[in-house]
């Protein structure tokens, strides 16, 4: 170390002379074809920092006689060697600072060398890394380049496959225009198409009415030529047995029963247009089921009579529910026409009942057949037909209901053959006087939308009169 009582050292002026020593000394150059490494650059810090310690252990001053001088002549007394040690470090002494200096330098340098080597490790292994990443940022590019190169081919391709497309597009827009072009064609054809078959439909249908029209006509027109064949047949066989006799009174009474027939085909016309279909009235009718059911008629000890049968539809209900009964009609055509499996004789309702003995059945229908008699008669009926009930049976008379006024006072008039309407107390009051007991109103088939219907209940008079039920049912029972 330099001593602090050292005089000041011009540190710029040691340098120079520092820098002329070094001129002056030649130091062997270390040549290398080998690279460096970081294993070798130590080595060679190692190497300096032996020699700097050695130069350090050399510029300090001496203060002990060498032993290699011990030696005859050299081995003087320790006095004179302390004085020639003196005289050496004050004579050296300068060069002692100065090789301080130059290993407190070198010890600086080594140092900062030391840091230079630590740093260019890092930066090396930095390098390293950056290599590696570089390394494979070049092989992502190249793979970045070849992906490229395909894009490239592969939007070529599109760029040729879209070309195609268009050209499609267009060949497919014209074509749609000529679809188009002839969709509207089409359209045309087939709204003329469907003008023409709403008039082919129309003409259809008036065909179809024209033709139901026609085969009731001729359905009619066959009733009525039966009839009047059977009345010719008749006349003509009369006549060829008197044709020289005069007509005797049974013949000609027997003529004018005949006569009566001569109207039956124009009502079976007129019932099959006012009446109401087959299916209509088996609906209807229904409602007398139960009614049935509640006692022990429709057995061959029971049976039904059903008088002023006209169609059937009641015989063949009755048939299909498993009740005995059997069917009468003043009307010839209408008898025929009913089915062979249902029983059904031509007659008069009151004059049949008079051939019956008492207590011979177990119900008496007449649907639609009071409103055609006059009061003797509807009491004769009445009459006949509590006579040949049996204890337990019932009699079941339905007819329009006067108490609508758009029935009483219109509709009932369109039957030609209708006499007067039959007020429903009253028939009630024939049936309970002449014999029957527990007799009940059944008020039937009201107008249906009503607009008195939900309307405040004052309002259900007026409902009654022209939406109330157009028909009636009288039911009474003989005990």
């Amino acid at each position: 170390m330099i001593e602090t009582n050292n005089p000041e050292i011009n540190v710029n002026e040691l340098m120079e002379k520092v820098r002329a020593e070094v001129k002056k000394r030649s130091f062997p150059v270390l040549k290398t074809t080998k690279k460096l490494t970081t294993d070798t650059i130590s080595s060679n810090l190692l190497n300096i920092q032996a020699l700097i310690n050695n130069a350090e252990t050399r510029s300090q001053a001496r203060t002990k006689w060498p032993d290699k001088l011990n030696r005859f002549p050299l081995n003087l007394s320790n006095k004179f060697q302390q004085f020639i040690l003196k005289s050496l470090n004050f004579f050296f002494k300068e060069q002692r600072v100065v090789n301080i200096s130059l290993v407190e330098a070198g010890q600086e340098s080594l140092a900062v060398n030391r840091e230079l080597i630590q740093q260019i490790v890092n930066l090396q292994t930095h390098l390293n890394a950056i290599e590696i990443r570089l390394n494979n940022v070049e092989k992502h590019g190249q793979n970045i380049d070849t992906r490229l190169s395909n894009i490239e081919s592969q939007g070529q391709s599109v760029e040729v496959r879209l070309n195609n497309i268009e050209s499609n597009e267009q060949n497919i827009g014209t074509r749609l225009n000529d679809v188009e072009n002839q969709g509207q064609n089409i359209d045309t054809c087939l709204n003329n198409i469907e003008s023409h078959g709403q008039n082919v439909d129309t003409c259809l249908n008036s065909t179809r009415t024209r033709l139901n029209i026609l085969e009731q006509d001729r359905s009619y027109i066959k009733n009525e030529l039966g009839q009047q064949k059977s009345q010719l047949a008749l006349f003509l066989k009369i006549a060829n047995q008197r044709l020289t006799e005069n007509f005797s009174q049974a013949e000609i009474q027997k003529l004018s029963e005949e006569n009566i027939h001569s109207a039956d085909a124009l009502y079976v016309a007129f019932e099959d247009r006012f009446r109401g279909s087959n299916a209509d009235i088996t609906e209807r009718l229904k409602i007398y089921l139960p009614k049935l059911a509640a006692t022990n008629v429709g057995t061959k000890d029971m049976p039904i009579l059903d008088l002023g049968c006209g169609r059937g539809e009641w015989l063949d209900l009755l048939r299909e529910a498993g009740y005995t009964a059997s069917g009468l009609d003043i009307n010839r055509i209408m008898v025929q026409s009913i089915s062979k499996e249902l029983e059904a004789i031509e007659a008069d309702a009151i004059t049949y009942l008079q051939s019956l003995p008492n207590n011979c059945l177990g119900a008496v229908t007449g649907f639609h057949i009071i409103e055609h008699l006059p009061l003797p008669s509807l009491i004769d009926l009445v009459g006949e037909t509590v006579r040949v009930l049996k204890p337990g049976g019932l009699a079941i008379f339905e007819t329009p209901n006067p108490k609508n006024l758009v029935v009483g006072a219109c509709n009932f008039y369109s039957d030609p053959t209708h006499r007067n309407p039959v007020f429903p107390e009253t028939i009630q009051f024939f049936l309970q006087y002449l014999g029957l007991a527990n007799v009940q109103l059944l008020y039937l088939n009201p107008v249906e939308d009503s607009p008195f219907e939900k309307v405040d209940p004052k309002w259900d008079i007026l409902d009654n009169w022209f939406f109330g039920a157009r028909d009636y049912a009288v039911i009474g029972h003989k005990v």
